[in-house]
């Protein structure tokens, strides 16, 4: 068995720590809290704001809330694209902003990081103070607390896999049957009584199962005792190479012709042995007022041969295209670009505290066939929606990411080739049905031939949770008779549910696109208690 350092907090732990912060609506500070929500389609209102510090000040804010049967949530860096912590319904937010230290455990043989943290805070400290880093996203203000039980990844997951298949243990705050809150630690360890809860969040999904109040992360076969072998060293420089064509050369042939050769180097390079790993690329087209459609490929230096591979990339990527009217390379400090990331607002000419947006995604096996690269181009170039910042985005996958069984970690994916998002962004409410109208009908005629959803079939294998879309619940939406648990988590749901009525039989963590507990049975199959609580919707 696993030794930890510390237990879970226990009743004297509790009387020693202060109470968390409660915010209410009239306090100046509440405005800041509602501000903190990424996507400003979705502004809530609840009741309380607590503002927790430790493990003991959750589960106390946590048992004030289920002893009145409040509906609770929880906050970590806020970047959900969804309404889930803004749902009108939610009356308790437990923000976890300042829950964000960053240190080596020596006990655990494994970096602690809050639950609060954000994927900059990480970086920096983990830079700075041991020369490692995680595979995970390219946003510094998102948190782990959400990113990491989704899976995470970035721009080195083709290296090194997803930042979850480098957690090693989680401190989550459950509530059992009898409404009492408690802190559990669980662990990859096999002989861990507690495994399971580990494994449900490699990849099941944030607010499903309790509070995550710590992560640690090694990677697996690390060598203990040293630190800074415990995680992938930090690239030495972060290098970027870009060519940019300019849409009024763009035709539909060489359209459909750059994003047929992506996705054959895709496809080429996708095993977890590629020697080309090291190469993270991207297709990202936005609308023709935007001017351009880019391809990006980026990588790790350190990595033996990896210049020769980003040129032999862009090569191949670019054959047949007329000449790119841009090309651009960065080399930069590693560190200095992962934590200073541009506002996309700005680029658009929008305010960030003003941002509405919408994301669907899809996880492709092969690359888009004559009929979805027709309806691509047509989308992006029809008149109709003139607005510069809807896109396309196609990153390549695989590499690492594949080395693992699905069934190992709760990110069942592990055969993809490339990750595909359909986006746009704004920042005037009264036009949310125009928006919405345009990026809808986009991904529903991209997969029209299969109920307007990627249905896990040999050319597509679902979603990502991740990028949370609550149309793949609606059946105006998906017509599909696939249900949303399938597209996110495929053959691993099943699990998920006998996880989540193990620790969340009150089904107290709930959102639009929760995990369900064994309710259809009518009760816990593992403890006999009923499974209740209602479903929600995506507003």
């Amino acid at each position: 068995m696993v030794q930890l350092s510390h237990s879970p907090v226990d009743k004297r732990d509790q009387e020693l720590s202060s109470k968390p912060v409660e915010i209410r609506s009239g306090d100046p500070r509440y405005a800041d809290f509602q501000m903190r929500g990424y996507n400003r389609r979705f502004i809530g209102a609840p009741e309380s704001v607590y503002v927790v510090t430790d493990t003991a000040q959750v589960i106390a804010a946590l048992t004030e809330a289920v002893r009145q049967d409040k509906r609770v949530v929880v906050r970590g860096g806020g970047h959900c694209l969804e309404n889930f912590v803004e749902d009108p319904a939610v009356q308790v937010v437990i923000d976890l902003s300042r829950l964000d230290d960053v240190r080596y455990d020596p006990l655990m043989g494994a970096f602690a990081v809050g639950g609060g943290a954000t994927l900059g805070r990480v970086y920096t400290a983990l830079d700075l103070g041991w020369g490692v880093t995680l595979p995970a996203g390219s946003c510094p203000a998102v948190g782990v607390g959400g990113h990491v039980p989704g899976g995470g990844n970035g721009v080195l997951s083709r290296l090194h896999g997803h930042a979850s298949d480098h957690l090693y243990a989680v401190e989550v705050v459950v509530v059992g049957a009898d409404g009492t809150a408690r802190a559990v630690v669980a662990t990859r360890e096999p002989d861990d009584p507690n495994h399971d809860l580990w494994w449900a969040h490699t990849g099941g999904g944030g607010g499903n199962f309790g509070i995550v109040t710590r992560f640690w992360f090694r990677t697996p076969g690390a060598d203990v005792t040293d630190p800074a072998t415990l995680l992938p060293r930090r690239p030495s420089r972060f290098v970027l190479a870009t060519a940019a064509w300019r849409w009024e050369d763009l035709d539909e042939q060489r359209f459909a012709t750059l994003l047929d050769n992506f996705a054959g180097w895709c496809a080429r390079n996708s095993a977890p042995d590629t020697a080309a790993a090291a190469v993270h690329g991207e297709v990202v087209a936005f609308r023709k007022e935007f001017g351009l459609v880019t391809l990006m490929g980026r990588l790790d230096p350190s990595e033996p041969g990896s210049r020769e591979l980003l040129d032999a990339y862009l090569a191949e990527v670019s054959a047949g295209m007329p000449e790119p009217v841009a090309r651009t390379l960065e080399d930069e400090p590693w560190l200095y670009k992962m934590i200073n990331v541009p506002d996309p607002a700005a680029t658009f000419g929008m305010q960030s505290s003003r941002l509405r947006s919408k994301l669907k995604a899809a996880y492709l096996r092969t690359g888009l066939d004559g009929t979805q690269l027709s309806a691509a181009y047509r989308h992006l170039t029809d008149p109709g929606y003139a607005h510069p910042a809807g896109a396309i985005v196609l990153a390549s996958w695989g590499g690492r990411i594949n080395a693992v069984a699905p069934a190992d970690t709760a990110t069942s994916q592990r055969d993809s080739t490339m990750l595909m998002s359909v986006v746009t962004a704004w920042d005037e409410a009264g036009e949310d049905e125009r928006h919405l109208a345009w990026v809808r009908s986009f991904y529903r005629e991209l997969f029209a031939a299969t109920g307007g959803v990627p249905v896990r079939d040999e050319r597509t294998d679902g979603s990502y949770i991740n990028w949370p879309d609550g149309d793949l619940a609606d059946p105006e939406w998906n017509t599909s008779g696939v249900p949303w648990s399938t597209l996110y988590y495929g053959d691993n749901y099943p699990r998920l549910r006998e996880i989540k009525s193990r620790w969340d039989p009150r089904n107290v963590f709930r959102h639009a696109l929760s995990v369900e507990g064994l309710a259809s049975a009518g009760e816990d199959g593992a403890t006999g208690q009923p499974v209740a609580g209602p479903r929600d919707t995506v507003a």
